[in-house]
């Protein structure tokens, strides 16, 4: 549990690090919708980071559930948010990764169905 939590606030460190970087650094190379694109990558990371940590620190939600929702969000910031920020900062092409953005995004949204349903069967 520790290591998750750790990870968790790693990320969230990251979530920060990332939106000043795009605040201060990104706007002077990039056009206004690159921004607003790497702004969403920043803002769905957060997010997810916030309901991690209520996840993992919640005592009503089996082991089992808190590891599928947690590996759930954590490949959906990987490869949505991550997706994003190597299309608009990082150079990759956008069409030699397409499918990656909606794939993490599948995953966002498995994550919140477990983490509805396990509500639903308490």
């Amino acid at each position: 549990m520790k290591n998750i939590l750790s990870l968790i606030a790693f990320l969230g460190l990251l979530a920060i690090v990332f939106g000043a970087f795009g605040a201060h650094s990104l706007k002077e190379i990039l056009d206004p919708e690159a921004i607003k694109s790497f702004e969403t990558g920043v803002r769905y990371m957060m997010y997810h980071v916030i309901v991690l940590l209520f996840v993992n620190t919640y005592n009503r939600i089996t082991d089992k559930d808190k590891k599928i929702i947690t590996y759930s969000f954590l490949v959906g910031i990987l490869l949505f948010s991550g997706s994003i920020f190597a299309i608009t900062a990082g150079g990759v092409s956008a069409k030699s990764i397409w499918f990656v953005t909606p794939l993490g995004g599948l995953f966002f949204i498995f994550g919140w169905l477990k983490l509805g349903l396990t509500f639903l069967k308490k």
